[in-house]
């Protein structure tokens, strides 16, 4: 929702740092259409202000004395959701800690950088301002997973490291041999999302599954890592040249395209930069996923801004298969799916809860009418 003529969007500013908080003051302050309402430094003090001060946006830090970032978004998007940026660092512990955030419900992340001083957060600022601007007008979703009950119950201190699990394995399928693949298109609001979606996901699903998701490069390891916590569904990060086989969900890498060859292997591609504005780019997943499996295809548009997805369900109707669209009442943003939607090319438009059902439902059905294995 935009603000009334001359109404700003109000701010408040979650930063254990003072001179920090004197920074991102000074960058908000600047621009017609914030206004800084608070500073917290620390978890405890953003949850209580998150409560009393109503702001539009917050942003939030991580790493921070009392309650960390992490706990603090738990707690406000269970209890009075807000708008959250994550602000914080791009290192490998912070892109670890960052995702979690985003997987609560927070709705964008900017990486501060690594010397943090004025100077570099200059760097920073027209993306630090547009993705405040834009995740004040986006629509919250209260969130209740086992990650913000999990995260929510460490009272302050870090989760006990889980050993490592066993890795998992897919059924193999020889390469000439056809079965159902997924690909699910995901942009802002798309961790949390995914989230609510995976868990369905079961170690013997009869289907590969794509997830693009527009993350960048430094993340989708990690991502990987996190997200086969929440499912027993096989998880990993999409490698060139693999085969590709059923049981296993492919995270896109960061910073690359992903195709599917007609022979069923992933191709990578990390030199053409963005396509139509998009790294990742979703369609072009979803049209070579659409020329390897034809009817076996589906493609699955999530939360998320602009019109990635929108040609590439059109690629996979055209070729036989099913779309499903996110609805309006669940996406963080709507943009994607209604673009699809205007193309006429969604067979059905479902609350994210009614996802996985209706994958599962077409996925059985292909299964039933073409044995996965059978040529």
């Amino acid at each position: 929702m935009a603000p009334a003529a001359n109404k700003k969007f109000r701010v408040l500013i979650v930063d254990d740092s003072a001179f920090m908080r004197k920074v991102l003051e000074a960058i908000f302050n600047g621009d017609d259409q914030l206004q800084v309402a608070g500073h917290a430094k620390d978890g405890r003090e953003a949850v209580a202000l998150a409560e009393s001060l109503k702001p539009d946006i917050i942003t939030m830090d991580i790493n921070m004395p009392h309650m960390d970032g992490l706990q603090a978004t738990a707690q406000i998007m269970t209890t009075n959701p807000r708008p959250i940026v994550i602000v914080s660092s791009e290192s490998k512990e912070g892109a670890a800690s960052t995702l979690k955030a985003l997987e609560l419900g927070a709705i964008e992340f900017v990486a501060k950088p690594s010397s943090g001083i004025d100077l570099d957060m200059q760097s920073v600022k027209e993306e630090l301002l547009r993705k405040v601007r834009m995740a004040a007008k986006v629509r919250v979703v209260r969130t209740a997973s086992r990650l913000a009950l999990s995260v929510q119950g460490t009272n302050g201190n870090p989760a006990p490291a889980k050993l490592s699990a066993p890795a998992r394995t897919a059924p193999v399928v020889p390469a000439d041999q056809r079965f159902p693949v997924v690909v699910l298109g995901a942009s802002t609001g798309g961790p949390a999302t995914v989230m609510r979606l995976a868990p369905g996901f079961t170690r013997d699903f009869p289907a590969a599954v794509f997830l693009v998701q527009h993350m960048p490069a430094t993340f989708t390891t990690q991502y990987a890592a996190q997200l086969a916590e929440f499912t027993s569904i096989r998880v990993k990060e999409a490698e060139n040249n693999e085969t590709v086989q059923p049981g296993t969900l492919y995270i896109c890498p960061g910073a690359q395209h992903l195709r599917v060859t007609p022979t069923g292997r992933i191709q990578l591609d990390s030199t053409s930069g963005r396509i139509n504005g998009y790294l990742p780019n979703i369609d072009v997943t979803m049209e070579t996923v659409a020329a390897y499996a034809g009817a076996m295809s589906i493609g699955v548009v999530l939360t998320g801004m602009g019109n990635d997805g929108a040609n590439g369900a059109k690629a996979i109707k055209s070729a036989g298969g099913m779309v499903l669209a996110q609805d309006e009442a669940t996406s963080v943003i709507f943009g994607m799916p209604a673009e699809a939607i205007k193309l006429a090319v969604v067979d059905q438009v479902l609350a994210i809860d009614d996802v996985y059902a209706a994958i599962e439902k077409r996925v059985i059905g292909i299964c039933k009418a073409s044995p996965v294995g059978a040529k």
